[in-house]
């Protein structure tokens, strides 16, 4: 069972209407059999669930505790059991990032194989931040440890997330929702843009970004540039399509998930890019590592070495190997040049030159944040950090232009039609984020709309995804990528 398969979908036709049927207080329970039924299903080995039934028992008892001592004047008490509670509560991720960073030599392949349940990643820094916001007094600890069961395995958002705080969620899940049909079109309409981000750009980039980054020797120049920024939108569009089908689900029993995207190659600065992609990993690390080191409160020297140990953190939780920790510095190395920069900028005061054309000034900033992640994306999606370098040094010393004139993208996978449809849907991808970027509520708006001519678009949408989609062209639906760190 995956987002995008029918027996998921049967599921939720199931659950809902008996959601919204028992009495309010114990619709919570018709969601957590819902995830347990859900994280059934997709795992692979029982002994995975095993390891997500250990965290959930262990934090759970380390948030009683914590609650227990946390009017004690004993700090290191306090200490102790917080840090206590996050080893072993997050012990199977722990040792799935040294079994990955050993790259198997201290663990044999049957021991690997128990410590990735699916999710490991998100839930467990799911259940990292719930500890910690007890400790800070944030939060009340969950008495009931089948709705914290729900908090941590709430299957719309449990395998890619976004990571939710339970201030945020806690309420939605327990205190049950009232019914309002609205909410179940909205949904719809989420669950069908994810579709269409999935089939008709995500699933079809990827044909091309594999051929050239399964071949980094034989592909050079205009192809690289090609695959890279494929590879950015299908990166994009797949995590954000499996966020948006997960923002729908949940919105049809009435939970509203937090905004994992805001148009991030929208951003004028690497810093700015942050606060838009996977914006629910980056608050985090921000909260729970950056802050608790001391933030920019040190001076600027301190505030780098931070910033590099915290996106050295977010390169491991993507993946153990060095190709992921370059990636993570490597965002460190952009903010801190552009830092320079804007200090150069500001002491020899030259920002009347950039402010002269304020929009092509910004257009030029956004050009240049998109090719710096390009650049780092390519050591993030090689299958080795020396192909990752093989790939940047062929695409910046090879001059091929003719390519984009002749054939030879065709020899990419896709066929004219099909480069004409992943086009068309990206313009259509890019619309809608300037509309919304300009701050217009586009399902809002639509809402307003006459029923026929919405029931019109969704059945137009619908037919279109599912001829000129995956499915039109007879390849299968990838995994989602997020899936997978």
């Amino acid at each position: 069972m995956s987002y995008t398969s029918l027996t998921y979908y049967v599921m939720v036709i199931f659950l809902l209407p008996l959601y919204y049927f028992v009495p309010r207080k114990i619709r919570w329970i018709v969601l957590l059999v819902g995830s347990i039924f859900f994280y059934t299903q997709i795992i692979t080995d029982v002994k995975q669930f095993y390891f997500l039934v250990y965290s959930v028992i262990l934090s759970y008892l380390a948030g009683i505790i914590l609650q227990m001592v946390r009017t004690t004047d004993r700090l290191i008490t306090k200490k102790f059991i917080l840090f206590a509670g996050i080893t072993l509560s997050s012990l199977p991720l722990i040792l799935e990032k040294i079994r990955d960073i050993s790259s198997g030599v201290l663990f044999g392949q049957a021991f690997s194989s128990l410590v990735i349940p699916v999710g490991l990643s998100f839930y467990t820094l799911q259940l990292i931040a719930y500890l910690v916001d007890i400790y800070r007094g944030v939060i009340d600890a969950q008495k009931n440890p089948l709705k914290y069961c729900l908090f941590i395995t709430f299957f719309p958002q449990i395998i890619q997330g976004p990571i939710p705080r339970y201030d945020q969620l806690g309420s939605f899940l327990f205190n049950g929702n009232e019914y309002n049909f609205n909410n179940i079109i909205k949904g719809v309409q989420l669950v069908i843009w994810g579709f269409f981000l999935k089939y008709m750009i995500a699933d079809k980039a990827a044909i091309v970004v594999n051929n050239v980054f399964g071949n980094p020797h034989v592909y050079a120049g205009g192809y690289i540039w090609v695959g890279t920024a494929l590879y950015c939108m299908q990166l994009y569009s797949d995590f954000m399509s499996c966020t948006t089908i997960s923002k729908g689900i949940a919105e049809m029993f009435g939970i509203k998930l937090s905004d994992n995207f805001n148009h991030p190659f929208f951003a004028t600065s690497t810093k700015d890019f942050w606060r838009r992609w996977h914006i629910s990993l980056s608050y985090w690390l921000r909260d729970y590592i950056y802050i608790p080191l001391g933030g920019n409160k040190r001076g600027r020297v301190f505030k780098w070495i931070n910033l590099t140990i915290t996106y050295a953190v977010s390169g491991l939780w993507h993946g153990g190997s060095i190709k992921y920790l370059i990636w993570g510095l490597c965002q460190v190395f952009y903010q801190i040049v552009g830092e320079i920069r804007n200090i150069i900028v500001t002491d020899f005061g030259l920002e009347k030159y950039s402010m002269k054309n304020k929009w092509l000034s910004t257009q030029i900033n956004r050009l240049g944040t998109t090719v710096l992640f390009m650049l780092s994306v390519i050591i993030f999606r090689a299958d080795t950090l020396q192909d990752g370098l093989t790939l940047i040094k062929n695409m910046l010393t090879v001059f091929n232009p003719w390519i984009f004139f002749d054939d030879s993208l065709f020899l990419l996978g896709l066929d004219s039609k099909e480069y004409l449809i992943l086009i068309l849907s990206i313009m259509i991808l890019l619309l809608v984020s300037i509309k919304q970027e300009s701050g217009m509520k586009l399902r809002d708006r639509f809402m307003e709309q006459n029923i026929v001519i919405r029931w019109v678009v969704y059945l137009l949408a619908i037919w279109t995804i599912w001829i000129f989609g995956s499915y039109g062209f007879g390849f299968n639906s990838n995994d989602f990528l997020y899936g997978g760190f």
